[in-house]
């Protein structure tokens, strides 16, 4: 599984997942900053990437429905900033191992995961 880290996520999110083990890189590191979602989307799909996101747009069941795409992760911490960010993906690592996530809108919030599966 390779995740990709959207741009409104900070970049020292993706250095910790591959310091998890995780194969990881970033929207900006992949040239796409500042591309629509469609886009982005559609290179997303392409290549099979789960999507780790803070965009309630890609939450959207009826635009990507469980089971036609990798995997979206939505981070929805209660506070901005990037400690509230690493806060709840350590809760969410803590509970699940992302390939379990496969093929699933999973939203996650400091109250728990949300796993909308195909």
């Amino acid at each position: 599984m390779h995740i990709k880290v959207d741009e409104d996520l900070p970049p020292f999110v993706v250095e910790w997942l591959r310091e998890k083990g995780y194969e990881a890189s970033t929207v900006v590191e992949q040239g796409m900053s500042g591309w629509t979602d469609n886009a982005l989307w559609q290179v997303i799909q392409t290549a099979q990437y789960f999507l780790l996101t803070a965009d309630k747009g890609f939450a959207d069941l009826r635009i990507h429905p469980p089971g036609s795409h990798a995997g979206i992760l939505l981070l929805r911490p209660d506070e901005d900033g990037i400690r509230p960010i690493l806060k709840l993906l350590e809760d969410v690592l803590q509970q699940v191992d992302l390939e379990t996530l496969s093929g699933t809108v999973t939203v996650a919030t400091p109250r728990g995961l949300r796993i909308r599966r195909p």
